[in-house]
């Protein structure tokens, strides 16, 4: 199946969209990568949670909680410039098949910075129950 990619640079307490929604809805997606860099990785202590959702945040937080079923992936960021120690941890929901508009957060810690993202999709022909099972789930997240 084809592959979609998207990327972005997100500023602390931000969010952005990355728009799939279709008209009929039988497009599906699944996360395949995900990655994270802050925007100055050699010079910035930078400690940073960045998560993809099924659905709008009203409150971004830096707590991860895996039984929200609305988070699809994680990424958590952390880069000290004096010595230079980065990591990044990064967790995806493979299993999780959307057919609408997805949402990534960034909420930072202490120390803060925008974040570089790069989001990979499978793009997936969905039959009609799957379409239904899809949009069922995205509607009852949304309530």
């Amino acid at each position: 199946m084809p592959i979609k990619t998207f990327r972005g640079l997100i500023a602390d307490g931000l969010q952005d969209t990355v728009v799939l929604h279709t008209n009929d809805g039988s497009t599906g997606y699944r996360i395949v990568k995900f990655e994270v860099i802050s925007k100055d990785p050699t010079g910035a202590n930078v400690e940073s949670v960045v998560q993809v959702w099924s659905v709008a945040q009203t409150a971004l937080v830096t707590t991860i909680d895996f039984s929200n079923q609305e988070l699809l992936a994680v990424a958590y960021f952390s880069n000290a410039s004096a010595p230079p120690n980065r990591t990044t941890d990064v967790i995806i929901f493979d299993n999780m098949t959307f057919n609408q508009d997805i949402y990534i957060t960034v909420k930072g810690g202490a120390s803060t910075d925008s974040m570089n993202y790069h989001l990979e999709l499978e793009q997936i022909k969905l039959d009609l129950n799957e379409n239904t099972v899809a949009t069922l789930k995205d509607i009852r997240n949304l309530a």
